[in-house]
């Protein structure tokens, strides 16, 4: 598998698995961990997309 594919693959996993989390039966600190975990992952996804040079640099700068 080509390892771009295999990466973006991975990604959409972990971000599945942390969407499926009960996070309301987590405490606060756990809550808090997924959300920062969750948004980070959002963001690498969109940042090694393939495709607009231009998206890429407006994520990396924020």
């Amino acid at each position: 598998m080509d390892p771009d594919i295999e990466q973006g693959y991975r990604l959409h996993q972990i971000l599945s698995n942390l969407n499926r989390l009960d996070v309301d039966r987590l405490d606060d600190a756990d809550r808090e961990r997924v959300e920062t975990a969750r948004d980070l992952l959002e963001e690498v996804s969109l940042l090694t997309r393939p495709g607009d040079g231009a998206r890429a640099d407006a994520h990396a700068d924020s």
